[in-house]
C-alpha cells in the first residue's frame, strides 16, 4: 500500500509502497545496468546476508541525490499546480467535468512516468534514483494521515479489518502457492509471489526473500510485477467501486485488501473519497501488521522443512518484532494525539489539523511521483510467462475474495 510499498528504490527495495519494514531483512543496492538488465536485488540462495556497513557516499553521489530530489520536488510542485488550477482552466469546456474529477494522485503518477522516460533517455535515472524515496514519503504521509482519523474510527474498524486481513491473506497466499506449484515454479519464487499478492507487495516480497533466501533476480521481477499490476489498479478499482455502487466503507476495505502496495492503496483510496481512504488505510495497515507473522512462518517452514540446515536457529518473538512494520505505531499514535488535541482545543484545533493534512498531501504527492519515476519493466522480460500468469491469476482471485470479505465485514460500517 499499506506496503505496500509496497516499488524499487535505489539503495533499498520498498514499496509502500514501499512499505517495507524499517529493519529490512535484505540489503538492496542499485545494480541495474545501462542496458536495462534486471537489478541485482536479493541474496543468492547460499549467499550470507552482508553485515558490513555500507561505504560512505562520495561528494558526487550526494550531488546526484540532490539533483534527483530537485526532480521529485519539481514534479510534485507541478502536480500541485495542476490539481489546483486545471478545473478553473477547463471551466466552460467540453472536459470540465473530467478536469474537476481528476485528483492529485493521477497527476503525480502520470508526471512521474513522464519524468521516468525523460531521465532514462538522458541517462540520469540510475544516478539520481537514490532520491526516489517512496518508502519514506508514503510512511510519513500515512503517519500524518492518522492525525485526520478519529480514534473511534480506528477502534470501530479494527475488528472487521483484522478478520478480513486474516481470511484474505490466508486464502490468497494458499491459492497463489498452489497455482505457482501447478505451473512448476520453485519454492522460493512461490513464497515471494504469494507474499507479495496476499500481503503488501514489494515489502512483503523483501521480507519473504530474507526469510527464504531467494535469489536476487527472483526478487527483482517480483517487485516489477507488483508495480506493473498496482499502477492500473489505482484507477480501475475506484471506477469499479463506483460502477458497483459500493458504499465508501466497502470500497475502502476492498481497495485496502486488494491492491498490493500501500502507496497505490493510498492513491486509489484518495480517488474513491476521504472515508474510503481512511478505511483503505486501516485495512492495509492491518494487513501490513501481519507481515511479521507470515515472515516468521516462512522462515520456520524453509528452515525446518525445505532447507533443513543443521544448527539453524529457530525464529522467535524477537524476529517477529524485528520484521514488524513499525510505522503502524506512528499511524495509531498520530490518531490518538490528534483526537485528544481536538477534544482539548475544540474548534481552534481544526486549523492545526488542516495544516497537518496539507503536509500529508505533499508527502503523498512526493510518494506518487516517486512511484512513476521508479517503474522498471526490464525485469519482466527475463521472468518468462509463468510468474506473470501466477500473479495475474492470484490478482483476479484476490479481487473476488476481497470484494466478498469487504461486503461481509463492512456493509453496515459507519464512521
Amino acid at each position: 500500500m499499506a506496503g505496500g510499498q509496497d516499488s524499487v528504490r535505489s539503495g533499498t527495495l520498498a514499496a509502500d509502497g514501499r512499505d517495507a519494514p524499517v529493519d529490512e531483512p535484505v540489503p538492496i543496492r542499485p545494480a541495474a545496468t545501462a542496458g536495462g538488465a534486471a537489478p541485482d536485488l536479493a541474496p543468492a540462495v547460499d549467499e550470507p546476508v552482508p553485515t558490513v556497513p555500507a561505504p560512505a557516499r562520495s561528494g558526487a553521489s550526494w550531488a546526484w541525490t540532490g539533483l534527483g530530489l530537485l526532480v521529485v520536488l519539481a514534479l510534485a510542485a507541478l502536480t500541485r499546480l495542476l490539481e489546483q488550477n486545471v478545473p478553473a482552466w477547463a471551466e466552460g469546456s467540453a472536459v470540465e467535468d473530467v478536469a474537476a474529477a481528476v485528483e492529485y494522485p493521477v497527476y503525480a503518477i502520470l508526471l512521474g512516468l513522464l519524468g521516468n522516460v525523460a531521465v532514462t533517455r538522458l541517462g540520469l535515472r540510475d544516478r539520481i534514483a537514490t532520491a526516489f524515496r517512496t518508502e519514506f514519503f508514503i510512511k510519513t504521509g500515512l503517519v500524518l494521515l492518522g492525525a485526520s482519523i478519529n480514534l473511534a474510527v480506528i477502534a470501530g474498524a479494527a475488528g472487521p479489518a483484522i478478520a478480513q486481513a486474516v481470511l484474505l491473506i490466508s486464502g490468497v497466499f494458499l491459492f497463489t502457492w498452489w497455482l505457482a506449484g501447478r505451473l512448476g515454479l520453485d519454492d522460493k519464487l512461490r513464497a515471494l509471489l504469494a507474499s507479495a499478492v496476499s500481503i503488501c507487495g514489494v515489502s512483503a516480497a523483501i521480507t519473504a526473500a530474507g526469510a527464504v533466501r531467494a535469489r536476487r533476480e527472483q526478487l527483482a521481477y517480483t517487485a516489477s510485477l507488483v508495480i506493473v499490476f498496482a499502477l492500473p489498479s489505482i484507477f480501475i478499482l475506484p471506477w469499479l467501486a463506483d460502477l458497483l455502487g459500493l458504499s465508501d466503507a466497502v470500497a475502502g476495505a476492498w481497495i485496502g485488501g486488494n491492491i498490493d502496495t500501500t502507496a497505490a492503496v493510498t492513491a486509489a483510496g484518495a480517488l474513491a473519497g476521504e472515508e474510503a481512504l481512511q478505511i483503505a488505510s486501516i485495512v492495509k495497515v492491518t494487513q501490513n501488521a501481519l507481515m511479521g507473522v507470515v515472515a516468521v512462518a516462512l522462515t520456520a517452514y524453509f528452515t525446518l522443512r525445505v532447507e533443513r540446515r543443521p544448527g539453524a536457529v529457530r525464529p522467535g518473538l524477537g524476529e517477529l518484532w524485528r520484521r514488524f512494520p513499525k510505522f503502524v505505531l506512528g499511524f495509531v499514535a498520530a490518531s490518538v494525539i490528534a483526537t485528544w488535541y481536538l477534544d482539548a482545543a475544540g474548534a481552534d484545533g481544526k486549523a492545526s489539523i488542516a495544516v497537518v493534512n496539507d503536509l500529508r498531501v505533499w508527502f503523498l504527492i512526493l510518494a506518487f511521483v516517486s512511484i512513476g519515476l521508479e517503474v522498471r519493466v526490464a525485469s519482466l522480460r527475463e521472468a518468462g510467462w509463468r510468474p506473470v500468469a501466477v500473479f495475474a491469476g492470484a490478482t483476479v482471485f484476490n479481487l473476488a475474495l476481497a470484494l466478498g470479505l469487504a461486503s461481509l465485514f463492512f456493509h453496515d460500517f459507519a464512521a
